[in-house]
């Protein structure tokens, strides 16, 4: 709702039992007539959660799988246009975009991790593979 929709006379209805007449005016229009002239804070912490992000997987290797780079590189994306929101002013809008992308980052780097871990996996299983091979070898 916009501030030129807003209720500016009070609605005064009566209730039958009491014969008072009670003034009932919706609880959201003094929310709405405060909250008209203010704008929507600069999303400056979403950005910064989406760089540090950003920043941990591409330290993480997320470059070298290629569904982490795929998710690296859309919140990429959508942090320039989120930035690009924001010079506009619609740092709503932006805030939004700037989760999706933290979303994406963190995606990445949980992709990221996993393949780091399953390299680690199996680097550990070829070297217990060759200790056992060496220890059953006749001396």
């Amino acid at each position: 709702m916009t501030c030129d929709r807003i209720v500016t006379r009070t609605q005064v209805r009566t209730r039958s039992r009491s014969g008072l007449l009670i003034g009932t005016v919706a609880g959201g229009v003094l929310a709405l007539t405060a909250g008209c002239g203010a704008s929507y804070p600069t999303p400056t912490q979403p950005l910064a959660d989406v760089q540090a992000a950003d920043r941990s997987a591409q330290e993480l290797g997320a470059n070298a799988d290629p569904a982490a780079r795929l998710h690296l590189t859309l919140a990429q994306e959508q942090a320039a246009n989120a930035t690009k929101l924001m010079k506009d002013g619609e740092n709503k809008r932006a805030e939004s975009l700037l989760l999706r992308a933290k979303a994406d980052a963190e995606l990445a780097l949980s992709l990221a991790r996993e393949t780091k871990a399953k390299a680690a996996l199996q680097e550990a299983t070829e070297k217990a593979n060759v200790q056992t091979t060496n220890q059953g070898a006749p001396k």
